[in-house]
C-alpha cells in the first residue's frame, strides 16, 4: 500500500511539472526561421495555398518529412525535443491562415 501511495505522489509531482505545449512559442523558436519568409522552398507559414499540396499528402507523410528532413530542412527541423504530436500541432498551426 505504501508503494502505491508513493507512486501516486511521484506521478502527481511529475504531472504538475509538465507544462502545456505552446505551439505559437515553439513556432517562434524553431519553425519561424525558415517558414516566416518561405526560405529555401519552405512553405510560408499561414499561407493556405502554399500548404494545400503538402497537407494533401497527409499528416503522417508530413511528420515523416519533418522527422527525417526534406530538401533544405534538416532532420527534426530545428525542434530537436518535439514529439510527433507536437510536430502535428506545429504543422496545423502553420497551415492555418491567420
Amino acid at each position: 500500500m505504501k508503494r502505491l501511495a508513493l507512486m501516486a505522489a511521484v506521478i502527481a509531482a511529475m504531472s504538475a511539472n509538465v507544462q502545456a505545449f505552446d505551439v505559437a512559442a515553439k513556432f517562434q523558436q524553431t519553425c519561424n526561421v525558415c517558414h516566416a519568409m518561405a526560405v529555401a522552398g519552405a512553405p510560408k507559414a499561414f499561407d493556405k495555398a502554399a500548404w494545400e499540396p503538402r497537407m494533401a499528402k497527409g499528416m503522417d507523410a508530413l511528420v515523416t518529412s519533418v522527422t527525417n528532413g526534406l530538401n533544405a530542412m534538416p532532420p527534426r527541423g530545428l525542434c530537436m525535443d518535439c514529439t510527433a504530436d507536437q510536430y502535428k500541432q506545429l504543422i496545423n498551426y502553420m497551415a492555418t491562415p491567420k
